[in-house]
Parts: structure tokens; sequence; C-alpha cells
């Protein structure tokens, strides 16, 4: 299959023509338009600082149903004794810069680039974007960031300072995302880390399925 290079419309040709490894299309911009068009179709960015922009729409697809969402024995009585305070928007900017960081290269590279911190940002303070934080002594030592559309939340980074909090920050994300009414956590690429919580492969055209049918019901932040 070839690979598709984007002109200036925001429009993407249909997951079923991604490559094998998922690779789908490449340039365009991270304009909010492109990237609703994207996440409302299960396609995603993921590219490095000295390439140009990847979007990908990998088969299967690794997510995880709320409804089965598994808390670890251990990390459950760790959440109910509240070392951490765990907060939800409070302050999105702070965490996806330190993913940014906490993940960097030995070179210095990273693939949340200036730009997506800027295109991300931008699309949380329109409500599509969510952020958790952990935090200890007034400083944030975990969390993670993502993106929501319909009932469908696509998890992009998360990092953590202080030993489980990034894992504290998800079950925080899943219990809320439950109560708002949120069927899946889209984990998009296959994640030993998140086994334990339940993801799963599941076909691309069955995602793209749950994904359609739960666009209409948009929850807003």
């Amino acid at each position: 299959m070839p690979v598709y290079l984007l002109s200036k419309v925001p429009f993407f040709p249909p997951v079923y023509l991604a490559e094998e490894d998922g690779l789908l299309a490449i340039g365009g911009d991270l304009s909010v338009e492109r990237l609703l068009i994207a996440y409302s179709q299960g396609i995603f960015p993921w590219y490095s600082e000295n390439s140009p922009i990847l979007w990908w729409s990998p088969d299967p697809r690794y997510v995880i149903f709320l409804e089965k969402f598994h808390i670890p024995k251990r990390l459950k009585r760790l959440y109910k004794h509240n070392k951490f305070t765990i907060t939800i928007n409070k302050d999105f900017e702070s965490v996806i810069k330190l993913c940014a960081s906490v993940h960097k290269k030995e070179d210095g590279s990273t693939w949340i680039t200036k730009d997506m911190i800027l295109a991300y940002t931008k699309l949380h303070k329109l409500g599509y974007a969510l952020s958790v934080e952990a935090w200890k002594d007034g400083k944030i030592v975990g969390g993670l960031y993502g993106v929501n559309v319909g009932r469908v939340f696509s998890g992009e980074s998360m990092f953590s300072i202080e030993d489980n909090t990034s894992k504290l920050a998800l079950v925080h994300l899943a219990l809320y995302l439950k109560s708002k009414g949120f069927i899946i956590i889209d984990c998009q690429t296959k994640s030993e880390h998140l086994k334990q919580f339940g993801a799963e492969p599941i076909p691309r055209s069955l995602f793209i399925k749950l994904l359609k049918e739960n666009l209409n019901q948009n929850i807003n932040f």
C-alpha cells in the first residue's frame, strides 16, 4: 500500500489503506481541525523531531474497555491510602511538558515536540484534551494526558517521577471516565505495561465501529 502525502486540506484516506505497521499518511499539519478529524477516524500523529508528521492507524488496536478495567490489589491499596493528591485538568501544560522531558532519548530528542505541545494545549483549551496530575508537596510527580472524542479517550503519554504515580493517575482517570459514560481507553499500540489493567487487542475494524457509534455522544471538558 502507498503512504499518502497529505495536502493543506484536512482530509485522510481510509484507514484500511494503512501499511502493515499502521502508517497511513505523511505531512499535513497539527491544526485543531485536522487533529479532531484524525482522532474521530481512529488516526493519530506520532513522529520524531527531525521527521515530517506521520499519521498512524494500527491493526490490531489496543484498548481498555472501562467496564473491564482491572485495578491490581497492591495499586488499589495505594490509591485508597491517599499518599498523593490526584487531580484532573489542573495543569495540562505542565503534564505534557513533563511527559516530553521524562521521555527524552539520550540525544535529547522526543516525539512530543514543541509543535505537539502547542497543538494539544489548544485542544485542551477547547475541551478535547485532558490531563491527570499526581501531586506531592505541591509538585507534580506523575500524570498522563490524552484526547477525548465522543465517549472514547485516546491516551497519548504518561510519566512517573515517583514510583507508581502514572499508574495511580490511570486508575483515577478510568474511574472518572467511567462515571462520565465513556466506554474505552484507546491505548493505540501494544503495551505490556497496560496489560495489568486489562488492555487487549481488538481488530481495527471493531475499534472504528465503536468509535463511530460513540462520536455523537461527545463529552466536552
